[in-house]
């Protein structure tokens, strides 16, 4: 895997050189890997639970921009997981938060602050200078939003979820076709239909372990690095699934499914196409 949206990367100083060492003695990173990363720019949907450990190591890892999208403020009951705030902090919007926590980790990397709910108006805005998006947003609608927005405007989306103990994580791809000739499977292909309001209780109305958080938004971290750096193997057509109460980790492999409304048969005239 390559990834091809990037010409004339930029060279590292001798400070990211040394602040980036154990990258660039990775063969499958390296210096050329690391200029990939410094060039790159990720739009991170949400900056709580998920959000807060994948922005912290994308920002470690040297990646050059961060947009981080959240119009929400931290309450008290954030702080058992979302690891970027502080009491100090309860109150406060979310997103400043989170680019001034970046910024002092990193100074190298550029953040973007967008202090917005994302709606069917702005979310093609809001991620088409990105090279990749990650969506650690908690609800569906928001999900089907930006997998919907990614998909016509041809980003890379890495995308996960938790629940109380457990929790998932795929990249999806679906403007490519896969090896066979299909089209590589859309969010939609993995889940046709949302559930109905109230089907499953949300984070509030039935809690989570505050570490399953931390670790499913590492592994977005490293699945972001991995689409734009280019190693290993594609979570393109896997889902990752983690079962905290038993310790159990499996990948299931999905595929296109022909009546998805976005790259499906009848796609011409699927209503989503103005999403």
């Amino acid at each position: 895997m390559t990834f091809s949206g990037m010409t004339d990367l930029p060279e590292l100083t001798p400070e990211e050189i040394e602040r980036y060492a154990r990258h660039i003695l990775l063969r499958d990173i390296g210096g050329p890997g690391q200029r990939k990363l410094k060039a790159a720019s990720v739009a991170v949907v949400g900056a709580g639970g998920l959000g807060a450990p994948l922005l912290l190591y994308l920002a470690a890892a040297g990646v050059g921009r961060l947009k981080i999208i959240d119009d929400d403020k931290v309450s008290l009951s954030n702080l058992q997981r979302q690891i970027l705030f502080a009491d100090e902090d309860v109150g406060a919007g979310k997103a400043a938060l989170a680019a001034a926590a970046v910024q002092k980790l990193n100074p190298n990397v550029v953040c973007q602050v967008e202090a917005v709910r994302l709606t069917q108006h702005n979310v093609r805005a809001l991620i088409e200078d990105c090279d990749v998006v990650a969506d650690g947003s908690d609800n569906f609608d928001t999900r089907y939003l930006v997998s919907d927005a990614c998909y016509y405007a041809k980003k890379p989306l890495v995308t996960a979820a938790v629940g109380q103990f457990d929790g998932s994580l795929t990249t999806l791809r679906p403007f490519e076709t896969a090896p066979d000739g299909t089209p590589n499977p859309t969010y939609r292909c993995l889940f046709p239909q949302k559930p109905p309001p109230g089907a499953i209780p949300t984070c509030a109305e039935a809690g989570v372990l505050g570490a399953l958080t931390g670790m499913v938004g590492a592994l977005m971290a490293l699945e972001a690095i991995r689409e734009i750096v280019g190693f290993g193997r594609s979570m393109v057509g896997r889902l990752a699934l983690f079962d905290l109460a038993a310790m159990r980790f499996e990948t299931v492999s999905y595929g296109w499914d022909e009546d998805n409304p976005l790259n499906g048969k009848g796609a011409s005239n699927a209503p989503t196409r103005q999403a």
